[in-house]
């Protein structure tokens, strides 16, 4: 029954306060706004009706509940039961709060996305020509030969009746004989062999040893070049061999003698050609015609031609802050007066907004000065909140 009492007492306190402190839709909306933020609001209008409708149903309950419950109960238990239902904590008595729509910050950046992506095609150059001035062969060139008979000139000059005539006498060379002594076979040395010392004539007592070697009558051996055959060697000295031969000497050698029997001449007179005769050419030069030409100047060919990708620069709109119901304090009928609203009224007049007559009415022209004030300045608008109070320099104590 306690939790009844409490729960009446809050939800009767709530519906005088929605019943006293809202307003209509948040009058922000900017008809300018991009299609994002129009379905953004939207959908915050929407929370916004629901958060009425739960108000509504809430109030019901509470007057439902009213015939049956006590009005006596502390108020801690209220506070509790109000805490619960998410109602602001810690409210004082004379305090106001609306469940306000907070509007969204939002942050506009933009960013490149490709348009069209990049792509190459293949394109035919065609090719190009050009005129020029030909001369054409009209008449070929022509030669015309014209004869120069000789000219003639008389000379005077000798003419050779005779040439020089040389005669040459030979003079037979001149020989004597000599004898004489010529080298056949120079001298030479080499071994031959020797009789030995034994029965040589070396002389009794000589004697061949068990070692083959020789020994005088002393017993002592000779020193004498003895091959391990047993066969002695000497080195002889071979005199040289000469040949006596006779033989032809020349004394003089054969000589000529040239006798020299000058030439013979006779002066003649007679005509030369001083000119010769000649042919001469007389060219007849071809004939031309100058005509217009067509020549091609670059030959057709294909070429790739890139397409560069294409971009657009698009506008994200995304939200920093705001777009949520919140409970703010707010000035509504129950906790002004009169004097507060004129107070309000003159500081909005005082800041260049006309908020009609100062009379201490919250009229709809304090009410658009208001919104215009609180739009200028980024309040939230539609409400007057504590926030906007504040900065008009209106004091209130909740009473």
């Amino acid at each position: 029954m306690n939790y009844k009492r409490a729960l009446l007492a809050a939800a009767g306190s709530m519906a005088l306060l929605v019943a006293a402190c809202e307003t209509t839709a948040p009058a922000y909306a900017d008809h300018s706004a991009s299609d994002a933020e129009a379905a953004r609001i939207a959908e915050l209008e929407h929370q916004l009706s629901e958060a009425r409708s739960q108000n509504s149903t809430l109030t019901n309950e509470v007057t439902t509940l009213r015939g049956s419950v006590q009005t006596s109960s502390s108020s801690s238990s209220y506070d509790h039961i109000a805490a619960d239902a998410g109602y602001p904590p810690d409210a004082r008595a004379g305090q106001c709060f609306s469940r306000i729509l907070i509007p969204e910050v939002t942050e506009t950046t933009t960013e490149q996305v490709i348009d069209h992506p990049e792509s190459s095609e293949i394109r035919i150059i065609p090719a190009t020509y050009e005129f020029y001035e030909d001369q054409i062969l009209v008449k070929e060139e022509t030669v015309r030969y014209v004869v120069v008979p000789a000219t003639y000139e008389t000379v005077t000059e000798q003419v050779l009746v005779q040439a020089e005539i040389r005669e040459v006498h030979v003079i037979p060379a001149v020989y004597e004989d000599i004898t004489e002594e010529i080298l056949v076979r120079p001298a030479y040395t080499t071994w031959k062999p020797g009789a030995g010392l034994i029965g040589g004539g070396a002389g009794p007592g000589y004697y061949t040893g068990a070692d083959g070697r020789i020994y005088g009558p002393d017993g002592v051996a000779l020193t004498t070049l003895i091959q391990p055959t047993g066969e002695i060697l000497c080195k002889v000295e071979i005199p040289p061999k000469y040949k006596t031969v006779t033989r032809k000497r020349l004394v003089s050698a054969e000589t000529t003698e040239v006798n020299i029997i000058p030439a013979k001449y006779e002066v003649i007179t007679k005509q030369v050609v001083a000119i010769p005769p000649q042919v001469e050419e007389v060219v007849i030069p071809a004939e031309y015609k100058t005509v217009q030409v067509r020549r091609e100047a670059t030959a057709a060919y294909e070429e790739t031609i890139i397409i560069p990708a294409t971009y657009k620069t698009i506008e994200k709109v995304s939200v920093v802050s705001g777009g949520n119901l919140e409970w703010r304090e707010v000035i509504c009928d129950t906790n002004s007066t009169p004097e507060l609203i004129a107070q309000v009224q003159s500081a909005l007049a005082a800041a260049g907004y006309n908020p009609g007559r100062s009379d201490g009415v919250f009229g709809m022209s304090t009410l658009r000065a208001m919104e215009a004030y609180q739009r200028a300045n980024g309040f939230i608008v539609g409400q007057l909140t504590m926030e906007t109070m504040n900065a008009l320099g209106v004091e209130h104590q909740a009473h």
